[in-house]
């Protein structure tokens, strides 16, 4: 039988949603200025991950051609995602991941503001892919 994900998105910095889960940030970097103890109270997130995000390098291109031409943008995705998933540590997160959104809610989590323009988007079509797999 298979199981319904409960995967969702969500922009750092928002309010939590019904519904959403657990919130769980998927940056390089936590937010600066702010210890751990305020991640969950001011609405960043409740656990971070940073196994899900791409690498620095790999997130000053993203930023760089994140207003730019779509198929550049594209393209820096799929380096993305060929970084993710060649690491064991950051595939078995995605394997957890995508477990834990077919029993509980999750949701995942950028500072960006257009996800579209994001590499939440491309993570949360992976963890789909990973948890169909299952």
């Amino acid at each position: 039988m298979k199981k319904k994900l409960r995967l969702s998105m969500f922009r750092i910095g928002t309010p939590a949603r019904p519904g959403q889960g657990l919130r769980v940030g998927a940056t390089r970097r936590p937010p600066r200025g702010v210890s751990k103890e305020r991640w969950v109270a001011e609405g960043y997130f409740d656990v971070w991950m940073p196994a899900l995000a791409p690498s620095e390098k790999l997130v000053a291109e993203l930023l760089k051609k994140q207003k730019g031409p779509a198929a550049a943008f594209e393209k820096a995705l799929d380096r993305y995602e060929r970084e993710l998933l060649s690491h064991a540590d950051s595939r078995q997160t995605v394997e957890f991941v995508a477990q834990v959104a077919t029993r509980t809610p999750i949701s995942i989590g950028c500072f960006c503001e257009d996800e579209t323009r994001c590499h939440r988007s491309r993570l949360y079509k992976i963890i789909v892919e990973h948890a169909a797999k299952s």
